[in-house]
């Protein structure tokens, strides 16, 4: 290592600013972390395999909200070749957290916590987009991502809410400037930011938070159907939502498809699997939660009413749900993120969250693999 005094420094204050910081690294920001309420998780370790189902994974999309957003534009960009579309709700750009910074220091967490959150709060600047798809091209050279001549058939929905003060409108449109830069047709991107919504996904559910706050369980109804919408710009073919589910909701065991001991994700994943698809081939769908919306902390909320699988149900869609866990201590994540700043990566200085080869990026890869493995198959 050539800077190894460098190295120790910036080690040593990488983890002190974590354990700082990641207390506001959170939806609603250091308050949001007294709103959540302990729920127990809703399966255990002991989970079954995911089963293969034959999936025609060319027609594979993501979605996500704020961390979760941010790891949904993530896995577009790097799995490309693999990624139709994605549905980002208050997050950012690839590589967000990238810039501004040179090697060998590159302020990952600063950038995090400021550049790719409130900008203008504090009073940093934007995410520059040309910037983050110049890195993403270099990438692509060094064959750490897929080709991003890819990004140009991606079909791409993005929202920001003008009450949400925790990843603010300028983050989120500049994932729409990265992918026009990257040739996107305009007519391929969807972009909303009216509604008076706070730091949330959406339901037209009087079950849930009124629309303009900021608070766990982080789903407010603002009588808008979010994952409706995400869905149908994703899919343009799609045929109106089921009123009854017919299908079914699995826990399988998420930690076969784990190469770390430093990957914050749960032993348990789930998935909804329309009845449809227990026959036919269907598409995939993979939706990331948002910190602060594990099981730990909402129990089942997220992955049973947020309004995907009503949609999916009707059109023979298999949604994906991975599950990213709390964790206390090392890697530290205590409001169970998705890592869009490094806390996967055992040398801080050159972290490869945003690669293929990212602990999480490639366990949703293998999951998505095995649902598109040959039925009855034990890949």
């Amino acid at each position: 290592m050539p800077f190894p005094h460098l190295t120790a420094h910036l080690t040593t204050l990488t983890t002190a600013l974590l354990a700082a910081s990641l207390l506001i690294l959170a939806p609603g920001g250091a308050h949001a972390a007294t709103t959540a309420k302990p729920a127990k998780p809703a399966a255990t370790k002991d989970a079954p395999a995911l089963p293969a189902y034959q999936a025609d994974l060319s027609q594979t999309t993501v979605s996500g909200l704020s961390s979760g957003g941010f790891m949904a534009a993530q896995f577009a960009v790097a799995y490309s070749a693999t990624v139709a579309g994605a549905g980002i709700i208050a997050g950012g750009p690839y590589f967000c957290s990238g810039q501004p910074g040179r090697f060998p220091y590159i302020p990952y967490l600063t950038n995090a916590l400021s550049t790719c959150m409130n900008p203008g709060s504090a009073q940093v600047a934007p995410p520059v987009a040309s910037e983050l798809l110049r890195a993403a091209n270099d990438f692509a050279r060094e064959r750490l991502i897929d080709d991003t001549a890819n990004l140009k058939r991606q079909r791409v929905y993005l929202f920001s809410g003008t009450k949400d003060q925790t990843v603010t409108r300028p983050v989120v449109e500049q994932v729409g400037k990265f992918y026009q830069l990257a040739g996107t047709p305009a007519a391929q991107i969807r972009f909303i930011d009216t509604l008076g919504a706070g730091h949330a996904i959406l339901t037209d559910s009087n079950a849930d938070k009124p629309c303009a706050v900021t608070e766990s369980p982080f789903i407010n109804d603002c009588d808008y159907t979010q994952a409706r919408d995400i869905l149908q710009h994703l899919y343009p073919d799609l045929q109106p939502s089921s009123t009854t589910l017919t299908g079914k909701l699995i826990a399988f065991n998420q930690r076969s498809f784990i190469q770390n001991a430093y990957s914050s994700m749960s032993n348990t994943g789930y998935a909804y699997i329309p009845k449809a698809c227990n026959s036919e081939s269907c598409r995939v769908h993979v939706v990331f939660h948002g910190c602060l919306q594990t099981t730990q902390a909402i129990g089942d909320r997220f992955y049973t009413s947020t309004g995907y699988n009503q949609v999916a149900d009707a059109n023979k869609i298999i949604v994906l749900y991975p599950q990213a866990e709390p964790s206390p201590v090392y890697p530290y994540n205590p409001k169970g993120c998705w890592d869009f700043w490094g806390y996967t990566s055992i040398n801080p200085i050159d972290p490869d969250f945003y690669r293929k080869s990212g602990t999480q990026m490639e366990a949703v890869k293998g999951m998505l693999d095995r649902l598109g493995s040959a039925r009855n198959s034990h890949r």
